[in-house]
């Protein structure tokens, strides 16, 4: 329960920051176009925070850290997390200063999606046998 609560404080912090970021580094370089920085912010708070504080809760009723999956979601999909949000920031800061990014960068970026997808399939695995777990269970009780 605390790796995910904390997890998530983390996840707060750090979208907070992205967004106090992405204002003063477009205001002290003057640009007004459109940046990956923008998106940081709002992919840290809703895919790393809301999802986390979401887990906590699920956690508590289900149980589902103690699930064979859980581990591998938690490892992979904070994996992706923190590739496609370094990303965001290598490729928004490039942009800012006006340096032309590659494919590639795109790419890596891309990638990182790709791994928080496979991030929410070990999720929903984990999800699916916990919520079911319950419900044989109760089924069993009565």
């Amino acid at each position: 329960m605390k790796k995910i609560f904390y997890t998530a404080i983390s996840y707060l912090l750090l979208g907070l920051a992205s967004g106090v970021f992405y204002r003063k580094f477009t205001v002290l370089n003057n640009f007004t176009g459109n940046t990956q920085l923008k998106v940081a912010h709002t992919h840290i708070l809703i895919l790393g925070f809301l999802i986390f504080l979401m887990l906590t809760l699920f956690e508590r009723v289900f149980n589902i850290s103690k699930n064979k999956w859980f581990n591998k979601f938690f490892v992979v999909y904070n994996i992706g997390l923190i590739l496609t949000t370094v990303m965001f920031f290598v490729i928004g800061i490039a942009q800012v200063k006006g340096n032309n990014i590659g494919p590639a960068m795109n790419g890596i970026s891309g990638l990182g999606h790709v791994i928080i997808t496979v991030g929410f399939v070990f999720l929903f695995m984990v999800l699916k046998d916990q919520l079911f777990l319950e419900d044989k269970e109760v089924r069993n009780s009565l």
